[in-house]
């Protein structure tokens, strides 16, 4: 038996970090600004960065809007100060977010190769897909931007297990609008995720958990997956939720994922399904005379079978190790907060 450290985080367009050269792997200059980061440098982002994943001393980390280099990833993780790093990226064309995986290697956690991933990029179950997110018996096509990334891990003692890590379609809505406009754009939205989660666990997490050669295997689904619990005011004309969907069908319990995050909620709060103590971003809200909104959008998902606790004690990190906040400590480092659980594996 083992315990792993296992994070997900999405660290904020990475790809800002490298200079985009056809033939060089090599990061900005370090005093320049980060595109996507109004008023901080590469370096600023940089140090952040590492200085987090410093304290929080991840064994596997998965990471949302990765760069677009294998190469790139990797000079990152050879460069935050901590450990030894083996590092792999699903590359998606024409994309400057992906999502990257990161296996710590240098404290014998892990079996030789400790990482393998399986190229999603030709893998028939993430092309573009007929759903009807609507309920009117019309299928819409819809396709992934960024391919999923799966992976499979295996630790120095017990069983591997696989990661299939997710950045669904963004909700933002980022130029202005007339109201019926607005509208419009975040139905279209809402309808995309909920085509991505419906299809990714009818395509790929039911015959994953259902299949005599998968069945056994431990799965984690995680990553930025745009959508909390419940319905949002578009989700309701929709009759549906996406990271429900992603989660499963309740009439089918044995092919549903638990939620490590809801896993971590007090008694009481679990019993009321009260959600409200769980936030993994905020955003200054446009519509609202930039009120902060607090949401939860990065999820850790999980199969029970064969293994009903193996992922336990989940946290969102919005303070390091020494209580100090993350936004006061590391300010240039992401937008989102980095989630957290504990892998048992057997």
């Amino acid at each position: 038996m083992s315990n792993l450290k296992f994070v997900l985080w999405n660290m904020e367009w990475l790809d800002d970090l490298f200079v985009k050269d056809d033939q060089a792997v090599q990061f900005r200059p370090d005093d320049e600004k980060a595109p996507h980061s109004s008023g901080t440098t590469v370096k600023q982002r940089r140090d952040d960065l590492s200085g987090v994943l410093r304290e929080l001393m991840p064994d596997v980390i998965v990471i949302v809007e990765g760069p677009s280099r294998q190469k790139e990833l990797q000079l990152f993780f050879d460069n935050i100060g901590l450990g030894t790093w083996v590092t792999d990226l699903q590359v998606s064309p024409s994309q400057t977010q992906n999502i990257g995986i990161a296996v710590r290697v240098d404290t014998n956690k892990f079996k030789e190769p400790a990482l393998r991933r399986m190229d999603t990029k030709d893998d028939p179950r993430f092309n573009p897909f007929l759903v009807d997110t609507d309920s009117d018996e019309i299928k819409e096509q819809h396709h992934f931007e960024r391919r999923p990334l799966y992976a499979e891990i295996s630790p120095a003692q017990g069983a591997p297990f696989r990661v299939l890590g997710l950045h669904l379609k963004s909700k933002g809505i980022f130029d202005a609008y007339e109201w019926s406009k607005w509208w419009e754009a975040a139905d279209a939205n809402r309808k995309k995720i909920l085509g991505q989660a419906t299809h990714i666990h009818d395509a790929f997490i039911e015959p994953y958990l259902t299949d005599d050669q998968t069945k056994q295997i431990p799965l984690i689904v995680c990553g930025d997956i745009n959508d909390g619990p419940g319905l949002d005011a578009s989700e309701k004309r929709l009759h549906g939720s996406g990271i429900e969907s992603l989660m499963g069908n309740i009439w089918q319990p044995g092919q549903c994922l638990g939620n490590a995050l809801f896993d971590a909620l007090k008694p009481k709060a679990k019993k009321a399904l009260d959600f409200s103590s769980i936030y993994t971003t905020s955003y200054k809200d446009p519509i609202f005379n930039d009120v902060y909104q607090k949401e939860w959008i990065d999820h850790i998902l999980y199969s029970k079978s064969p293994l009903s606790n193996w992922v336990q004690s989940a946290k969102v990190n919005r303070s390091m190790p020494d209580g100090t906040s993350i936004w006061k400590k590391y300010k240039n480092a992401s937008d989102h907060y980095p989630v957290s659980v504990e892998v048992v594996t057997t």
